[in-house]
């Protein structure tokens, strides 16, 4: 199996926040999302060329799936790609776990095949990995990748798919201005090398790095992620401040300068869309060139914040 007939797109649509319900105390967001709203999103997502669309059983357990699925019944499958993940965690108790959650999944996409199916978190590699070899032989699954993995956990996990013939074609974690662990412990250069994609997720931190919040306009309360980020708002001022103004000479927004730092580092970004306007947004992304100054400003900026935004589900890489 290789990459060559995955079609990695600048950029990838993130919708765990699609999995929400918009009640204080009820998940990450707090965002309020209708149907028709994403409806529109996905609309211009189709229509400005972004077709690889993430998700995950664990969002809104199920919730996302759903509503992703149910979306996307409008076009053609082979018009898009989905990618979503097994999660050691959630599993059930049967012969065959990762099967099984597979095909809740599938039935909740309304698919026959997903195009990049992730092991979510490495509870155990060599007892997870094998049970993917089957469901790619079946073509339910045309591409394996790894989330939240260490370096030798991936490493391990592509020994064991290379003795049946496959591989690892996909890397994601965590990975933003505010936290690049992966860079630091060698998996951006590994991905480099063997020309395997590294998707960032959080790039954006939930939103603390669109520059939209400060201590005067906080994160949604009751969510968990207004816990996570309104205490370190005033760390992040000046790298905000200074995203937006690399967007002023790019007609651009602060958001879709932290997303072209991302691409910049050689990663696909996985971007949350949850309004229309987050799509141009990444379209205007996909079209900045930072420079080297730039880059090295902003670098030194997010260093100086000195924050750890690593997520409660996340080890050091």
């Amino acid at each position: 199996m290789t990459i060559d007939n995955l079609k990695t797109p600048k950029v990838v649509l993130g919708t765990w926040a699609w999995g929400d319900s918009g009640e204080a105390g009820d998940g990450y967001f707090g965002s309020r999302l209708t149907q028709v709203g994403l409806e529109e999103v996905a609309e211009k997502a189709h229509a400005a060329g972004f077709t690889l669309w993430d998700t995950a059983m664990v969002y809104g357990m199920g919730r996302s799936e759903t509503t992703l699925g149910k979306i996307l019944e409008r076009y053609a499958r082979s018009d898009y790609q989905l990618s979503t993940k097994f999660t050691p965690q959630a599993a059930g108790t049967s012969d065959d776990p990762v099967a099984d959650m597979l095909e809740q999944s599938l039935v909740r996409l309304g698919t026959d095949y997903i195009d990049v199916y992730w092991i979510h978190n490495p509870a155990d590699v060599a007892r997870w990995t094998p049970r993917l070899i089957p469901l790619l032989k079946s073509g339910k699954v045309k591409h394996v990748g790894v989330s939240n993995h260490n370096l030798s956990e991936i490493e391990l996990a592509n020994q064991i798919l290379g003795e049946a013939g496959f591989q690892v074609d996909a890397i994601q974690n965590h990975y933003s201005l505010l936290y690049r662990s992966s860079e630091q412990a060698g998996i951006l250069d590994y991905c480099r090398n063997r020309g395997i994609p590294f998707f960032a997720y959080m790039v954006l931190e939930q939103g603390a790095l669109t520059g939209k919040y400060s201590p005067e306009n906080l994160l949604p309360k009751g969510s968990r992620r207004g816990e996570a980020y309104n205490g370190m708002l005033p760390q992040l001022k000046a790298l905000t401040d200074k995203l937006a103004s690399i967007g002023e000479k790019h007609d651009a927004a602060a958001p879709d300068v932290a997303t072209a730092w991302a691409i910049a580092k050689g990663t696909t970004p996985i971007i949350g869309v949850t309004k229309p306007h987050h799509v141009d947004g990444l379209v205007r992304a996909g079209s900045i060139t930072l420079t080297d100054a730039d880059i090295a400003e902003l670098e030194a900026l997010a260093g100086a914040t000195d924050v750890d935004t690593r997520g409660w589900w996340e080890k050091e890489m």
